[in-house]
C-alpha cells in the first residue's frame, strides 16, 4: 500500500494529501491509509486497521475520511478486496465536466474494465458518497465521481491501481482525439463481441459475484 501511495504521487494522480486506499485484509479487518498524509510519503506505521463497520482497530492515526466509501464498495462486493481513489487530471477533468468516458472506443478498455459510469455528485467524506455508488457498485469496476476523482476496484491492490492507470491513459487519449476532432467508435458488433468476452472472463476468473 505505501507503494501504490508512491505511484500515484509519482504519476501525479494525487497531490498534497489527496487519495485514499484499501485493503481487506480478512473477513473482518480492512487496511486503509490514514487522514491528512501525503500518500507519496506514508510508512506502514502510518496505515490504519478497522473492522467492517470502520471501528479502529489498530494505528496511531484517524482513518481516511472517505473510509465510508471504501466499506461500502467492500460489503458489496465479496470478490473485491482493494479499492484506489485519486485525482488523476485527465479522468478528473472529464468528472467535472459533467461528460462521460465513452464505453466503445478503445478495445482494451472494453475488455479490461468495461463501461465507466458517472455518478451523482456527492460532497466527500459524506454517506452521500456511497449513495451516489449505489447505481453502479454491482457491476462495474471504474467510477468517475462527479466534481471529484477516479475510485477503481480490484481483486488485488495491484489490479485496482492498474485500473486506475487505465481509465486515466484513456482518458488522456480521448481528451487528444477530442482536440483532434473526431472519436471512432467500434463497430457495433465487434464492441458486443468484446464486451461478452470480458464478462465471461470475469464469470471464469471471479471478478464478479
Amino acid at each position: 500500500m505505501v507503494e501504490i501511495g508512491q505511484r500515484l504521487a509519482r504519476q501525479g494522480y494525487i497531490a498534497g494529501v489527496d487519495g485514499n486506499i484499501s485493503v481487506r485484509l480478512d473477513s473482518d479487518r480492512i487496511l486503509i491509509t490514514p487522514s491528512g498524509l501525503a500518500k507519496g510519503r506514508l510508512t506502514p506505521d502510518d496505515l490504519v486497521v478497522v473492522d467492517n463497520h470502520g471501528k479502529k482497530l489498530q494505528g496511531n492515526l484517524s482513518p481516511s475520511s472517505e473510509m465510508p466509501m471504501h466499506l461500502f464498495v467492500l460489503e458489496r462486493r465479496s470478490e473485491v478486496t482493494a479499492c484506489v481513489h485519486a485525482h488523476p487530471p485527465y479522468a478528473t477533468a472529464f468528472a467535472v465536466s459533467g461528460k462521460r468516458l465513452a464505453d466503445n472506443v478503445l478495445p482494451e478498455v472494453v475488455l479490461t474494465i468495461g463501461s465507466i459510469p458517472l455518478t451523482d455528485y456527492a460532497p466527500p467524506g459524506t454517506d452521500a458518497v456511497p449513495r451516489s455508488l449505489e447505481p453502479y457498485v454491482d457491476n462495474h469496476h471504474a467510477f468517475l465521481l462527479r466534481n471529484h476523482g477516479v475510485l477503481t476496484t480490484g481483486r488485488s491492490l495491484e489490479e485496482a491501481y492498474n485500473r486506475l492507470e487505465t481509465v486515466e491513459h484513456y482518458a488522456k487519449i480521448l481528451f487528444l482525439a477530442l482536440q483532434l476532432g473526431n472519436v471512432n467508435h467500434i463497430p457495433t458488433e465487434d464492441f458486443k463481441r468484446l464486451d461478452d468476452l470480458r464478462r465471461k472472463l470475469e464469470q471464469l476468473s471471479g471478478d464478479r459475484p
